[in-house]
C-alpha cells in the first residue's frame, strides 16, 4: 500500500550509498509487532531496490518458527510461556543470513505450510541478488544483520491491519491479545538497537550515525 511505499521511499536512500560503496553482500532486518507491516515493508524495500540494479531476496521469520502456526498455537495455549524468541529458530535464520552474505548461490531453508500445518524444505537461489532482507517479530535480535529497521507501532495501532488479513478465526480471540501483549514486552526493547524507525506515519528517522554520513 501507499504507506509502506513511502516508507521504503525513506529507506532506501539512508541505504544505497552503502551498497555503492562496497561489491559485497548486505543484508537488513525488517522488525515490528504483529500486524505493523513488516512484510509489505519489505516488499516494498526489495521493490525500491530494483531502479537501482539491486536485487533482493526475502527470508521470512514465519519459516522459521520451532512448530508449524496450529501447533505453535497450541503449545501457546498449553503454557502461555511458550511465546517468546524460543518460538523462533533465530540460530538458523542466522546461519542463513550469514551463508548468504558470504555469497553462497543456494540455501536449504525450511517452508510452513499453512494448511497443511507443517514444515517442509525448499531451495533458495540467490542468483544476482545484493541484498537479504530477513522478514520477522524478532529479527532484530539477528547477529548477521547490517541495517535494522524497527516499525514503531503496537498491538493497539495493528489492529486494524489484524482484522483486515485474519489469516484465521483465532488471530483476534483474546487469548491473542495476552500473545500480543507479551511479544510487545519482548519487541518494544529492541527498538534502541534500531539503525531506521519507521514510525506510526509511515515516515522514516535515520538513528544510526553511520546511516546519516
Amino acid at each position: 500500500e501507499a504507506h509502506h511505499v513511502r516508507a521504503a521511499a525513506g529507506i532506501v536512500p539512508a541505504i544505497l550509498p552503502l551498497l555503492e560503496h562496497s561489491d559485497q553482500r548486505f543484508t537488513i532486518s525488517v522488525a515490528g509487532q504483529s500486524g505493523s507491516g513488516k512484510s509489505e515493508t519489505a516488499t516494498a524495500i526489495a521493490l525500491a531496490l530494483e531502479p537501482h540494479g539491486v536485487h533482493s531476496i526475502i527470508f521470512q521469520q514465519d519459516d522459521y518458527f520451532v512448530h508449524p502456526p496450529k501447533t505453535n498455537d497450541a503449545t501457546r495455549r498449553a503454557d502461555i510461556e511458550w511465546v517468546g524468541t524460543q518460538e523462533v529458530r533465530l540460530d538458523l535464520m542466522d546461519e542463513h543470513l550469514k551463508a548468504f552474505a558470504d555469497g553462497a548461490g543456494r540455501i536449504e531453508k525450511p517452508l510452513v505450510d499453512y494448511e497443511r500445518d507443517t514444515i517442509g524444505f525448499e531451495v533458495m537461489e540467490t542468483g544476482g541478488a545484493r541484498v537479504g532482507i530477513a522478514d520477522g517479530t524478532y529479527t532484530t535480535l539477528l547477529k548477521n544483520v547490517m541495517c535494522r529497521v524497527f516499525i514503531d507501532r503496537d498491538y493497539f495501532d495493528t489492529r486494524a491491519h489484524r482484522e483486515k488479513r485474519k489469516r484465521d478465526e483465532s488471530e483476534l480471540d483474546p487469548f491473542i491479545d495476552r500473545v500480543l501483549e507479551i511479544e510487545h514486552g519482548i519487541i518494544s526493547a529492541q527498538k534502541e538497537l534500531a539503525d531506521i524507525i519507521v514510525n506510526k506515519d509511515y515516515s522514516v528517522t535515520v538513528v544510526s550515525d553511520s546511516l546519516q554520513r
